[in-house]
């Protein structure tokens, strides 16, 4: 499922167009300002962001230049959604980092629209023939080659080890973190959610219940 974060400080925006964005079958999740949004896009990794320029703790264009430096939202579509319809905001706006600008008010049929036209356009996940590179920490896909983290590389070599099997949760933190390290679920979700940003989709998929396996 594709992944949007939609960035606005008032409340009823974020609620209106994620109700409408989930109809439409995105993945959505909310952030009130640039500094909020940072911090869940690093954690979600989604493909589009909508983002407002108007906003405290930290603007959009701030928001938008500071997100263009992380390295996993590299390929991340921002599009701005915003009241300003001043020329020179729109140049500065496309300057941080954005790849498309509209300007309130939008119909949400139109919204809607001009999203689904975007996200068609994003290449699909393919199923993943990982190959690995244990002394350089490279996995090689159809999609390239990718030098990954310490942990992230350790998760995909353990996952490797065995395709036909699902590692569950409590083996993947034994085998990679430790039994004597504490690590909450949240960190191996992170870490899942960019190697499937990197390598594909459908690359490591989750058996609910059970744990994940890699598809080879």
């Amino acid at each position: 499922m594709q992944r949007i974060l939609i960035v606005d400080d008032e409340d009823d925006i974020r609620e209106f167009i994620g109700y409408n964005l989930r109809r439409e079958g995105y993945d959505i999740s909310t952030a009130s300002n640039g500094k909020e949004a940072i911090e869940i896009a690093c954690t979600t990794l989604p493909h589009l962001i909508l983002l407002d320029m108007m906003m405290p703790v930290m603007d959009g264009r701030q928001a938008c230049e500071a997100i263009r430096q992380i390295p996993e939202l590299a390929d991340t579509i921002i599009i701005f959604l915003s009241a300003v319809q001043e020329e020179q905001c729109q140049i500065d706006s496309y300057t941080a980092g954005a790849d498309d600008y509209i300007t309130k008010p939008v119909s949400m049929r139109v919204l809607c629209s001009r999203i689904n036209a975007i996200m068609k356009r994003l290449k699909p996940a393919t199923t993943s023939q990982c190959k690995i590179d244990t002394e350089r920490r490279v996995v090689t896909t159809p999609q390239g080659e990718f030098t990954l983290p310490k942990k992230e590389f350790e998760i995909v070599e353990l996952l490797l080890s065995n395709p036909d099997k699902v590692f569950t949760r409590e083996e993947i933190f034994s085998r990679i973190w430790g039994g004597e390290v504490v690590v909450g679920d949240r960190t191996l979700d992170v870490h899942i959610r960019r190697l499937r940003r990197k390598l594909g989709d459908n690359t490591i998929t989750t058996h609910k219940g059970i744990g994940f396996k890699i598809e080879v």
